[in-house]
């Protein structure tokens, strides 16, 4: 029995490669798993459950297909794709989770996020991030016209580019304290999370006590998959083709 955690993927019409490997492991590894989770930003955008694009109708039938086979898939959303509703969990047959969960595997209660919370030093992310993740905002945007969604979400990324740019590395990465206290808060001592783009597995101290903190890869150049087992965590990359 094994968990599988992805994140990052980015899918769009622009990145056929992500789009097919994906689509391989839904087909294939995944449908041997315990679970598949998905923590955020599983495409480059979502403009809302009505959204036809035949790509991401390609891939939510994927899903479909893996959910169908009796594997269970959740999804977060990411800081591109935080417009997910009920629409999107018939689609993909996925359960959206809250951000930040915890989930017990293997009788450890570990806590999953994207990880765009823990970057605190980025002030002017976190406040648009409060705004566009409100009930009040989702309402406003569900509302307009699917073209007009279309283009604030190719406005908001050429947007979040730009920020990127002007901003320092350790700015964009998690914020040390952000991560203690999460850990503190959830009583956990494992931590898996995306968003920063920066696969690797760092020690905490928690009140004296060893914590652990699981960085998923961004699907770009290679995908990359987190498993769980019986043994403990593995990594596996996955090429291209």
């Amino acid at each position: 029995m094994k968990y599988l955690f992805v994140s990052d993927l980015h899918l769009e019409a622009d990145s056929p490669r992500s789009v097919a490997a994906f689509t391989a492991l839904l087909r294939g590894e995944a449908r041997s798993a315990a679970a598949l989770y998905v923590l955020g930003d599983l495409f480059e955008a979502w403009v809302g459950d009505d959204d036809p694009d035949p790509l991401r109708d390609a891939v939510c039938r994927e899903m479909a297909a893996l959910a169908a086979s009796g594997v269970p898939l959740f999804v977060m959303h990411g800081n591109r794709d935080f417009l997910y509703g009920a629409g999107f969990e018939r689609r993909t047959g996925a359960t959206l989770l809250p951000d930040p969960c915890v989930a017990t595997l293997f009788g450890e209660r570990m806590l999953l996020t994207h990880g765009d919370l823990l970057c605190t030093g980025d002030h002017a992310y976190q406040e648009l991030r409060s705004t566009v993740r409100s009930d009040a905002f989702r309402e406003r945007a569900l509302a307009l016209p699917l073209e007009a969604r279309q283009l604030l979400a190719a406005a908001a990324r050429a947007g979040s580019k730009a920020h990127t740019a002007t901003q320092r590395a350790e700015i964009m990465d998690v914020a040390p304290e952000a991560v203690v206290a999460a850990f503190r808060a959830t009583g956990t001592r494992t931590m898996i999370h995306g968003h920063t783009h920066r696969p690797a597995e760092h020690t905490h101290e928690v009140d004296g006590a060893p914590a652990r903190r699981l960085v998923l890869d961004a699907w770009y150049e290679h995908g990359s998959v987190l498993m769980l087992d019986g043994s403990g965590f593995s990594r596996r990359e996955i090429a291209f083709a």
